[in-house]
């Protein structure tokens, strides 16, 4: 019976990791039904409440595959910059990443990608990835309808169509998940990347030992979860810089290098929609080649050329 179910299911669509289980728990509940109607509700119980819980666990791929972690083997990680472009950090941000000569991936909020194009444009000409981080931030977006959660993404890809690029990567907002949305991703021919490490700074709320505590926890393959957003007080944007220049100079004091997030995952993040070519996002392949080649060039620098070598 359960081959049958699973087969059946397969037809028609891979099974979400959270369907499967469902399966596997719909069919101990009945065989627990047999023997105490109290064991068979427990077990039902459990998986109702596993069902609730997973959306709210960003590195749970429960109701959809999610890439949390990368899977590069090396003592790596990926920077993630969300939330922005932001006119204030933004600029300060591709400083700091040329100045360690490393390079990001930035999960752009829709409605400021379009109200702030150059700054895209500033991401893209330095050798960074954009990927989509939905047009609204509606933190509770993937329990609306499966037609909100498709035209917010949209909305999101027709803006940066404009630069000549279209994000395959996508992160939830808060990094919630459902799975409404991982129909809508199947839909897009898109994959959602959430994080492995974060300091939990609430947007930029709360930057007091921002750095320690995403060095503290950093591990190889790890995918940071950075802000690109203005903090509520112009006196902390100095601070928030500190922070940051503090992380990067950190990585590597750890023995650990840069790579960009699709060489980390083993995935393009984006694509060029002018040519069609698979991009990996980034003007680094990372830090160590840099160093290897014994290179002058910046990031920008870098991808440029990469770029014509696709070309």
């Amino acid at each position: 019976m359960m081959k049958a179910i699973i087969k059946f299911g397969a037809k028609h669509r891979p099974l979400s990791a959270g369907e499967r289980i469902g399966c596997w728990t719909f069919l101990l509940a009945i065989l627990l039904a047999f023997v105490d109607i109290r064991l068979s509700l427990m077990v039902l119980a459990g998986f109702v409440v596993m069902c609730i819980a997973a959306p709210f666990f960003p590195g749970c791929s429960f109701h959809l595959p999610v890439v949390s972690r990368g899977s590069s083997g090396r003592k790596a990680v990926a920077l993630t910059f969300d939330d922005g472009p932001d006119p204030q950090t933004t600029p300060e941000l591709l400083r700091l990443l040329k100045k360690h000569r490393v390079a990001g991936t930035f999960f752009v909020n829709g409605r400021k990608a379009g109200l702030y194009p150059h700054l895209i444009e500033e991401i893209l000409n330095h050798g960074h990835c954009v990927a989509n981080h939905s047009f609204k931030h509606d933190v509770f977006m993937a329990f609306r309808s499966k037609q909100t959660v498709l035209c917010d993404i949209e909305a999101v890809q027709e803006v940066l169509r404009r630069h000549g690029i279209a994000p395959l990567a996508f992160r939830p907002p808060a990094g919630i998940t459902s799975p409404r949305l991982r129909e809508v991703l199947q839909t897009m021919d898109m994959f959602a990347v959430n994080f492995s490490c974060r300091a939990r700074d609430g947007g930029n709320r709360w930057l007091r030992h921002l750095s320690q505590k995403i060095l503290s926890r950093l591990r190889p393959d790890d995918i940071v979860l950075l802000h690109d957003i203005a903090p509520r007080s112009a006196a902390l944007l100095s601070l928030w810089v500190e922070e940051i220049d503090r992380v990067l100079e950190g990585i590597h004091a750890k023995g650990l290098f840069v790579l960009p997030l699709a060489e980390l995952i083993g995935r393009p993040v984006m694509i060029k929609t002018a040519e069609g070519d698979a991009s990996d996002g980034v003007s680094l392949s990372s830090d160590e080649k840099l160093i290897d080649n014994g290179s002058d060039e910046g990031p920008g620098d870098a991808v440029s050329s990469q770029r014509s070598d696709l070309q």
